[in-house]
């Protein structure tokens, strides 16, 4: 598998996850001391993985037969980091993603989402 494909997968986990609130995809995908920040409501909102996913959750998940939206738009992998921008819909909203990816022990991570909703 290329690094490209690999960082798919994440990327898929971490959509996926979000869709269907896949508790255990999410922190598949996420490195445990990462970060999620963005603007919410006029104020900058951070959160840590935990909350992230805890957020997710209580969302609920769509339906099964839901077709998660997930454009990427960039993949950029420089050894062993990389940042990829993924448009995606959650909770009848769009954003614009960008995770940034660590290699770690042969696995890649998320480490930090910073993420736009759009109107």
């Amino acid at each position: 598998m290329s690094e490209e494909q690999a960082i798919s997968a994440v990327v898929h986990l971490y959509v996926d996850g979000m869709a269907f609130a896949n508790e255990g995809a999410l922190r598949k995908a996420f490195h445990p001391s990462a970060s999620i920040v963005g603007n919410s409501g006029g104020a900058v909102e951070w959160q840590t993985r935990d909350a992230f996913i805890a957020s997710i959750v209580r969302e609920g998940a769509a339906s099964p037969d839901t077709q998660p939206l997930m454009e990427v738009e960039m993949v950029h992998v420089t050894g062993d980091v990389a940042c990829v921008k993924v448009i995606d819909e959650f909770a009848g909203a769009r954003y614009s993603d960008y995770l940034s990816l660590l290699k770690v022990d042969g696995r890649w991570l998320i480490v930090n989402k910073v993420w736009h909703r759009h109107g």
